[in-house]
């Protein structure tokens, strides 16, 4: 018994020694003190923060009861809920429709510019002419002015016949008399005998067909849609047909000529069949009413032969509504003896009607009005002055004359 109650003893007094042992160790794990205060303080950086288990509890915020919540009465609540309008979305503005100038006389109002352009040939055919001595040397002087601005070998040449003629039978020679013989022998060259009207009526029930051929770079969409204007102005309603399907830009153009007269413009894809886009504006001219269909063919090289017979093909397909009115052929005046050349093969596929001579007023050249009809047999019907809409006018010989000799 008394070695039993020892043993326990025993054991106690081992297991404080060890409890001691520990808390000694443990005590001799604490942090070092602190470091002075004249030792900087290294701020740690702010924790990053903490997602899933390690977040940090958000904390609560006042909440409101039941009795706090503002309601609606229920008279209000039970009511029938206003509607809601949807937003109106405003159309676009419609494109204003503008009145074109008239056509009648407009080459008079023009005349000034094409005077100035043209004054060479007048002036130096005058100031030849009044000459005391019209000897060999003046004639020919005379002869190369008329070369010079594009008459034309053989009408430079009967001109001259007629003029000496005319000059050793009126003897003395004023200011004034030379001016009404220029004049005279002049007129009758420019020619005053041609129907110079653009047909507009086909005599059917069909509207009156038009079709503008030219090289490219003639200004050939922008004559057919300054020439839509002319229509327009002289009271014909229109339909305008973009048959130019190669040109990217070529339908847009005529469109927006069309929108500013209110001419509806028929169009197709891009790289279209263009006679079929031709037979279409037909028939929609047919449909609508229309006075006049304006058909705009793309512009291509007289040389290029497959060109060449599709403009034959859209021709024939435009003709199966009824027969063409007109086909007027663009030609530059500032491309002078050149266009003859693409003016005789235009002729030879598509019968060509009348002509249109676009930058008239940039060019000294005033003669190819002369040699292209001499070339052709048909009447130049048009002249461009400018680059305004309105700048497209019926060709008149009288005036066009007297803008050559001026005042």
């Amino acid at each position: 018994m008394d070695i039993l109650i020892l043993a326990v003893v025993i054991a106690l007094v081992a297991v404080g020694a060890i409890s001691g042992l520990v808390v000694s160790s443990r005590k001799k794990k604490q942090l070092p003190p602190p470091a002075p205060p004249s030792t900087p303080t290294i701020t740690a950086p702010p924790a990053e923060p903490q997602v899933g288990e390690d977040a940090v509890e958000t904390a609560e915020e006042p909440r409101r009861t039941i009795e706090e919540v503002g309601l609606p009465e229920a008279e209000a609540a039970l009511a029938t809920p206003a509607a809601v309008e949807d937003p109106v979305v405003e159309a676009p503005p419609a494109p204003e429709i503008e009145v074109p100038e008239p056509t009648a006389g407009r080459l008079v109002r023009l005349r000034a510019r094409l005077a100035r352009s043209q004054n060479s040939l007048g002036k130096g055919l005058l100031t030849l002419l009044s000459r005391e001595h019209l000897d060999e040397d003046t004639w020919e002087e005379i002869e190369e002015t008329l070369l010079i601005a594009d008459v034309g070998v053989v009408p430079t040449q009967e001109l001259v016949d007629r003029l000496r003629g005319r000059v050793k039978v009126l003897g003395t020679r004023t200011p004034a008399d030379l001016r009404a013989l220029l004049k005279e022998e002049l007129l009758t060259l420019v020619g005053t005998d041609f129907d110079r009207a653009v047909k507009t009526e086909s005599g059917e029930d069909t509207p009156g067909v038009i079709m503008v051929v030219g090289v490219n770079g003639t200004g050939k969409t922008t004559t057919t849609g300054k020439l839509a204007r002319v229509l327009v102005a002289d009271g014909r309603s229109v339909v305008l047909g973009a048959a130019d399907t190669f040109r990217a830009a070529a339908a847009d153009q005529l469109q927006t000529w069309g929108d500013r007269v209110g001419a509806r413009t028929v169009r197709g894809p891009e790289g279209g069949d263009p006679a079929s886009i031709a037979y279409d504006a037909v028939k929609e001219g047919i449909a609508e009413g229309a006075d006049v269909v304006l058909i705009d063919t793309a512009g291509r090289l007289h040389t290029k032969t497959g060109l060449m017979d599709e403009l034959g093909k859209v021709k024939r397909v435009v003709e199966k509504h009824g027969p063409l009115d007109e086909i007027l052929l663009v030609l530059d005046a500032t491309t002078g003896q050149n266009g003859l050349t693409q003016a005789r093969v235009f002729a030879e596929v598509v019968d060509i009607t009348g002509i249109v001579l676009t930058k008239l007023d940039g060019t000294a050249k005033g003669g190819i009005v002369v040699a292209v009809q001499r070339e052709l047999g048909v009447p130049v019907k048009l002249v461009g002055l400018g680059e305004g809409p309105d700048d497209l006018a019926p060709f008149e010989p009288e005036a066009f004359v007297d803008a050559l000799i001026g005042d």
